[in-house]
């Protein structure tokens, strides 16, 4: 069994990919920051992989995604509104005990400090692979993608996958991106 945690701020669209790579409706979405008020784990037999794509991952279907709250408010330093102290630590024991992390930014709001800490913490102190997901860059230009891009690449020495969950523009990226982690774990 592979556990796949998806991580972020607060609204970024953890709860909606979660459910596309689901395929169905399985954590609510709403234009509200807090609607996740812990973790929801949905164990699948496989991802929804998009038309014209074998599925990469084989045969693997021994999967369990987690989707968790907004660990921080995107305009300040601050925890989740919506998180106590004692929930915070819950969905970082979660966290640390998944084998895969996919950290979402919102392109909108640009890489979260709270969230780069984390990240570092997750990638050298627990030596977790983290997959880099820029969601919503259908609500911005071009450029301010690359601008993010750039940031994370400088600041946590990564590429980032540009994703739209309305498009699904870069979506077998991520797949294939899974699908490389998994085979090591």
């Amino acid at each position: 069994m592979i556990k796949v945690a998806i991580i972020g701020a607060e609204n970024v669209g953890k709860s909606t990919l979660m459910n596309a790579l689901i395929g169905g409706k399985i954590s609510e979405v709403e234009n509200l920051p807090g609607t996740t008020k812990g973790t929801i784990r949905r164990r699948f037999g496989k991802l929804k992989i998009p038309k014209g794509m074998k599925n990469p991952l084989g045969g693997a279907d021994e999967f369990v995604l987690i989707d968790t709250a907004g660990l921080f408010d995107p305009q300040m330093e601050l925890r989740g509104k919506v998180l106590s102290e004692e929930k915070f630590r819950e969905i970082i024991d979660e966290i640390v005990s998944s084998d895969i992390v996919i950290h979402m930014v919102d392109a909108t709001v640009g890489l979260h400090r709270g969230m780069e800490k984390l990240h570092h913490l997750l990638k050298f102190r627990y030596e977790k692979p983290i997959i880099v997901v820029i969601n919503k860059i259908d609500l911005v230009p071009k450029e301010r993608v690359e601008e993010i891009r750039q940031t994370i690449k400088k600041r946590l020495e990564q590429e980032a996958i540009p994703l739209s969950l309305v498009t699904y523009e870069g979506f077998n990226d991520l797949i294939k991106a899974l699908a490389y982690y998994a085979q090591y774990v």
